[in-house]
């Protein structure tokens, strides 16, 4: 087996994540938000090991940027040699623009 990607994290995905995690602390429902990080966490380490798992971005149709869905949200990252970097976490019925 080949080595390991190198899995980092984009301060917009990171962002995501708080923003997420904030909106369900709101609703009352803190757990909720702690149990989805970390269910997204577990599905991004996974990348790692196997870094091309994830389905070509449909809206860009480039090789290097890739997504995992875990409903209801879109796991976007860009991957290169050895190395995975998250850039986005966001609700799946959302669709992407270039900036």
């Amino acid at each position: 087996m080949g080595e390991k990607a190198r899995i980092t994290f984009a301060v917009s995905a990171i962002k995501d994540l708080e923003d997420m995690r904030a909106y369900y602390s709101g609703e009352g429902a803190p757990e909720v938000g702690d149990h989805l990080t970390t269910k997204i966490i577990a599905r991004v380490e996974r990348l790692s090991v196997h870094p091309l798992s994830g389905r070509v971005v449909p809206e860009f149709h480039v090789e290097h940027l890739r997504e995992i869905i875990y409903p209801p949200f879109r796991i976007v990252y860009r991957h290169s040699k050895n190395k995975v970097r998250i850039v986005r976490i966001w609700r799946s019925e959302r669709l992407l623009r270039m900036p």
